[in-house]
């Protein structure tokens, strides 16, 4: 099966990507899989200043996934200029790389995308309106405040030329609703979607199992979330989606395809198996081939599933 696919003008090998947080700044995973066999991947989020993150434990595991609090852990716009982003720039060529920012106001995402935009070696940004692990703001967020998404959208498009991409959470009720806003105010793609908020208990203490508190809910139990999320896109949007949430294998991938999604991004499932995604394009290709399917652009989509 051919995976070549264009996205939002960017021509990528293949439609799997790295999801943000779980891959750093490719850097650190060069040791344990080839990053230019990939579709690309997205950067750890970078705010304005350096931040440590959220208190320890700040990941903890379930029967169905994990829950993390880190705290948009990353080390801040000027060292992500100076030193990640030219790294990446020097090593990933084939690769395609979108720069995930992140701010606590709507004017630091506007200084986020000045300061970055210079910077050479990727392709575009992942504008994260939806972390629900930002102690500073309790937890809550833009994604869930449809002016503030009209506002980041739009300033973030009048300060560059690249395309980008809003990330929004699984638990917006209005969620068609600002995708709209969105593509209205000038976004070139949907990354459906961030972690679920949710907390774990220790069963003996009755303490939250994280440092913080609550958390993000990420791996299979965000799977029917994202499915649902970039079906109940694809209705209201013809912009790129890049489906993310709980995939694990080649039938998940096949799955967010058949709803809509353009691209994939992988996450939970490379901390237990760091080369899975190397491990899910090669598994396309042999789906492909046994199932008679030639590309994955052609891959058909279910259009009938109920809402």
């Amino acid at each position: 099966m051919k995976l070549s696919i264009q996205a939002f003008g960017v021509d990528f090998q293949n439609p799997v990507l790295l999801a943000a947080g779980t891959c750093g700044f490719g850097m650190e995973l060069v040791d344990v899989l080839d990053i230019e066999s990939l579709g690309g991947f997205v950067t750890k989020s970078i705010t304005l200043e350096e931040r440590r993150g959220n208190p320890a434990p700040r990941v903890a595991e379930f029967e169905s996934g994990m829950i993390n609090s880190v705290g948009l852990a990353n080390p801040g716009l000027a060292r992500a200029r100076s030193d990640k982003l030219p790294w990446i720039a020097a090593n990933v060529r084939r690769a395609k790389v979108l720069v995930s920012v992140a701010g606590h106001t709507v004017e630091e995402y506007f200084q986020l995308i000045e300061g970055l935009d210079q910077a050479d070696g990727f392709a575009g940004f992942e504008i994260n309106l939806s972390c629900p692990n930002d102690a500073r703001r309790d937890g809550v967020p833009f994604a869930l405040d449809l002016d503030a998404v009209s506002k980041i959208i739009a300033g973030c498009r009048e300060r560059t030329s690249r395309p980008i991409s809003a990330k929004l959470a699984p638990n917006d009720p209005r969620l068609t609703e600002t995708i709209k806003r969105a593509e209205e105010c000038g976004a070139n793609a949907i990354t459906l979607v961030n972690t679920a908020p949710g907390l774990l208990l220790d069963s003996d203490s009755g303490q939250a199992r994280l440092g913080q508190g609550a958390g993000g809910v990420s791996g299979p139990a965000l799977f029917p979330m994202g499915i649902r999320a970039v079906k109940e896109a694809r209705a209201v949007t013809g912009l790129p989606i890049l489906g993310v949430g709980g995939v694990l294998s080649v039938s998940d991938a096949v799955a967010y395809r058949r709803v809509g999604a353009d691209l994939i991004q992988m996450g939970t499932a490379t901390f237990a198996a760091p080369r899975a995604a190397e491990g899910l394009i090669s598994g396309l290709v042999r789906w492909g081939k046994e199932s008679d399917v030639s590309s994955w652009s052609e891959l058909g989509r279910v259009e009938d599933l109920e809402a």
